[in-house]
């Protein structure tokens, strides 16, 4: 209980309401929705400094501000994906999108690498995607030599997001930017150059040497290193030990952050399309499913070698196919090449084999292998977010402590460099657990916030979706997490901030999880910073009103009003000590002999302070607080006003509004207009597709549920929906209702019938999707690519599955050869064979069979087996002539294949045989 809650807000004026289909009001008709418009507004008021002169947030309004940036106005991807998601909010309760769009606009000209950025990229060669240099525990330990005798991996995504996109340019955000030059490297968005000091935004990097090395420790660098700054060969020969240093560009990727950018353009989408507008959103949806298919170089291992046992660098094999992929979030990857004009063509790409359990996301990974909207161009990435779903699901149930929180994660590289993890660790899916994986200084997971960023997109996951594996370890984590809060009547509240890990998780087994009896955590300290709080509040929201858990709710009320009561100017803050700001006068380490300027004329050499790199932070207006500190006076306080901070309270008043307070049903009676204009879109052999016009209501649109029969088939969030797994020829008829966040339901629309085509009479679990990858007809070959999609609602086991494709032979040799040239399943997953057609028909004397081994595991429904690329001849080499082959047709991209036939067992599944 506390004083005084939104409730009793004061009134505030009401911005104009927007017009439009389905878009509910921006005016406040609850003190949670004023609360969202109200901190909106003080985030976007040009004198409260959270904004660049170029449009991006700053990472904070105050300058002087060291922690993970170490100055206050960089800013970093992770700022800029809160504010894709402020915008996102703010179309919800509003109607307008245009700052949504603008958001991914200004992100694509910026923080997102453009070609003249890493203009040789199209030198990467996929089948040596870098050289190996270990990693080391402390940056003393710096620079690291580079080891080409130890063997690296093939990258198997590359090939396929070039011939998805059209370039070999990588489509993810880089971490760091400094958006006032102060630094002074001028790297410049979209030029590639590296100008120096002057106005307007310059990428930069800071962390580089191990584990050990804090913010205190590091030595900024701009990510096009062109020798103008630094030392003789830049800043490179403080980092990498080599022969000779070349002109470079690098860029390094915060995989949590992209994902968080999809998370927004996800909710932006379920939004937009409850008020009809999706097609205003759909531009900026795209660019989050391109990131999303670049966003799976997080998924493999920092070298692409092998995952699990991978205990010496040159013993542990360089991996084929998918063997380097582990499926999870991992803390980083990156990319870099040759500098224009620097006569040299290469480039290089790395994963990383580390990962957190602050950094997963189940519900991105559901959005881009379940969202058609959302789901990636590249024919492996539905299947590849399908798995890693999965994946982060047992990740975080095996990391689970017995009080419920969540241990740090695991790695495939022990110590960096591939070593042997100390006898007894336990390990999950033969990667090694590591209760501080990344970074020691601090120990990366004993903070509470990465407690709550983590739970917070599991929650939502499970709001969205129900899952159970989401509520289990939501439940005992809720328990555990509501347990150590507190709420004072007088609007104090605390909840933990450091927390201390003793012993260790079992082993994974998936089929038999531990309990994890002997993995324990203890809080040592609590906070009531104000972030943090938000993420909380939203985690407890979604729990709460998916599981209708009142005590949930009731502490996500208290924790939000509380922190309301710390409104000033500029948004919402709690002052906070920094003993840490001791550390500007920290030595850090320069190798002997090494001598370097930074633009602003600051030397860079052996005996190098913190502060003695950064002289320009004495002119800062907040300095002599800090001077005095260092003087031998008290530690300073400052108040912060953190633009992801900012975001994540304005976030949770949106969300605790549409979830709590709208959700809640209130006093709404009023049911949603009956859906208009329901049509039959399309048909198969197996589906239906629909469309139908947006549904308005009094508050806001939640859904629709689609009645075959009159009986209820589905659900949907958007305005489309297909009815799939249908019998072949046979007539249904359709209806759709819309819902409402208070439970109301519309009547239904007019009915409208369809029938599906005949053929194939098939059970609709599998279809087949194929692409001509042969320009010429007439020549000795044949070549495809298949995919076998999942569109039953259960697995279905691989090696039960097999394909055919009809062609004829003509004249020449009646024996054949047949090639699997690549497959996202592993080429040693394939079986293909030609089957001579006992009763040949036109254009179909011959079929090419393909299966799978067991290897090839089963198939998730919804999910897609990836690409498979075949080619034949026959033995002689003669020439075919494919123009009136059954199979063939000349789409060069994926497209359904009715011409293909697919059988589970002996059934067969789709198609239509000749």
């Amino acid at each position: 209980m506390i004083a005084m809650g939104l409730t009793q807000g004061t009134a505030v004026a009401k911005p104009a309401t927007p017009t439009g289909e389905g878009v509910r009001a921006a005016a406040a008709d609850d003190p949670y929705t004023q609360a969202f418009l109200t901190q909106y507004g003080k985030i976007k008021a040009a004198g409260n400094g959270y904004f660049s002169p170029d449009g991006l947030p700053y990472h904070s309004a105050e300058t002087l501000m060291v922690e993970a940036p170490d100055h206050g106005h960089e800013t970093t991807s992770e700022a800029v994906s809160f504010w894709m998601w402020l915008e996102a909010a703010y179309g919800r309760v509003t109607g307008d999108w245009g700052p949504f769009n603008e958001a991914w606009a200004i992100a694509e000209r910026t923080i997102i690498p453009q070609h003249a950025d890493q203009s040789t990229a199209d030198a990467y060669n996929p089948s040596s995607p870098a050289t190996y240099a270990p990693e080391w525990p402390l940056p003393d330990n710096y620079p690291s030599a580079l080891n080409s005798s130890v063997p690296v991996g093939s990258d198997p995504i590359a090939t396929e997001l070039a011939s998805s996109y059209g370039t070999m340019d990588v489509y993810g955000m880089h971490w760091l930017m400094d958006l006032d030059n102060t630094y002074g490297y001028g790297n410049k968005p979209g030029t590639g150059g590296e100008s120096g000091p002057g106005p307007g935004p310059s990428f930069i990097n800071t962390y580089q040497r191990g584990a050990q090395e804090s913010v205190w420790e590091t030595i900024p660098q701009p990510t096009t290193d062109l020798f103008n700054y630094g030392g003789p060969n830049g800043f490179l020969d403080l980092f990498v030990d080599d022969a000779s240093y070349a002109k470079q560009w690098k860029y390094t990727n915060a995989p949590d952050a992209d994902a968080r950018a999809v998370q927004a353009a996800y909710w932006a989408y379920r939004w937009a399309s409850a008020q009809g507008k999706e097609g205003e959103i759909a531009a900026s949806v795209a660019k989050a499913a391109k990131m999303g298919d670049y966003l799976r170089y997080a998924m493999f291992d920092k070298y692409f070698k092998r995952i699990g046992s991978c205990t010496d660098p040159n013993s542990c094999p360089a991996a084929s196919g998918r063997d380097s992929q582990h499926y999870l979030l991992s803390w980083y990857y990156a990319w870099g090449g040759a500098a224009a004009g620097s006569g040299g063509g290469w480039a290089w790409r790395i994963g990383d084999g580390a990962s957190h359990q602050g950094y997963q996301n189940p519900l991105a990974a559901w959005a881009l292998s379940n969202v058609p909207a959302l789901t990636p161009k590249s024919a492996t990435a539905r299947t590849d977010w399908a798995r890693s779903l999965t994946r982060q699901l047992e990740f975080l149930q095996w990391l689970q402590s017995a009080e419920g929180a969540f241990a740090g994660g695991c790695t495939n590289s022990w110590d960096g460099k591939y070593g042997t993890p100390p006898a007894g660790t336990p390990t999950f899916y033969g990667m090694a657990y590591d209760w501080q994986p990344v970074y020691h200084d601090p120990p990366s997971n004993n903070w509470f916030g990465f407690q709550v960023w983590g739970m917070e997109r599991v929650a939502a996951y499970y709001y969205v979706t129900g899952n159970a594996t989401a509520k289990a370890v939501l439940s005992k984590w809720v328990a555990w997490a509501s347990g150590k809060t507190t709420v004072g009547a007088d609007g104090s509240y605390r909840f933990p901030s450091t927390l201390n890990w003793t012993g260790k998780p079992d082993t994974w087994n998936p089929t038999s999880p531990g309990n994890n009896a002997g993995l324990h955590v203890s809080v040592v300290d609590y906070s009531n910073d104000v972030g943090v709080g938000a993420a909380y509040v939203k985690t407890l929201t979604y729990y709460a009103a998916k599981s209708g858990d009142a005590a949930a709710g009731a502490l996500a009320k208290a924790l939000l009003d509380a922190m309301a009561l710390n409104a000033d100017d500029k948004g919402i803050a709690v002052p906070e000590t920094r003993a840490d700001y001791n550390r500007f006068d920290d030595e850090v380490f320069v190798p002997d002999g090494w001598s370097g300027e930074m633009p602003g004329g600051d030397t860079v050499e052996p005996g190098v302070s913190f502060i003695g790199m950064r002289s320009w932070y004495r002119d800062d207006p907040d300095w002599p607080k800090v001077q005095a500190y260092l003087d031998g006076g008290p530690a300073p306080t400052f108040t912060y006003h953190r633009f992801w901070a900012q975001a994540a309270l304005a976030l949770a008043f949106s969300i605790y509004a549409e979830l709590l307070v709208e959700g809640d049903g209130g006093d709404d009676t009023e049911p949603p207009t009956v859906p208009a204009g329901l049509t039959v879109t399309a048909t198969t052999n197996n589906s239906v597709s629909l469309s139908w016009s947006a549904s308005t209501d009094n508050v806001a649109v939640t859904g629709y549920d689609v009645y075959r029969n009159g009986v209820l088939a589905g659900s949907a969030t958007t305005r489309a929906f297909t009815d799939q797994g249908l019998a072949a020829a046979t007539a249904y008829s359709y209806a759709v209702a819309a819902r409402d966040a208070g439970g109301n339901t519309s009547a239904l629309s007019t009915t409208v019938s369809a029938t599906t085509k005949s053929g194939g009479g098939g059970t609709g679990s599998v279809k087949v999707q194929y692409k001509n990858t042969d320009s010429s007809a007439g020549d000795n070959q044949i070549r495809l690519g298949l995919q076998i999609v999942n569109t039953g609602s259960a697995p279905v086991d691989l090696s039960t599955v097999k394909v055919r494709y009809w062609f004829s032979s003509e004249a020449g040799a009646s024996t054949f050869s047949t090639y699997c040239d690549y497959a996202a399943l592993g080429s040693s997953n394939i079986n293909h064979t030609v089957v001579t057609v006992s009763s040949p028909k036109t254009g179909a004397d011959h079929y090419l069979e393909v299966g799978f081994t067991g290897g090839a595991g089963s198939l998730a429904a919804g999910a897609s087996t990836g690409e498979v690329q075949l080619r034949l001849n026959k033995s002689d080499w003669s020439n075919f002539n494919e123009a009136d082959d059954y199979s063939r047709a000349t789409n060069t991209a994926y497209a359904d294949a009715p011409r293909l036939a697919a059988y589970v067992g002996s059934a067969l599944a789709w198609g239509v045989e000749p």
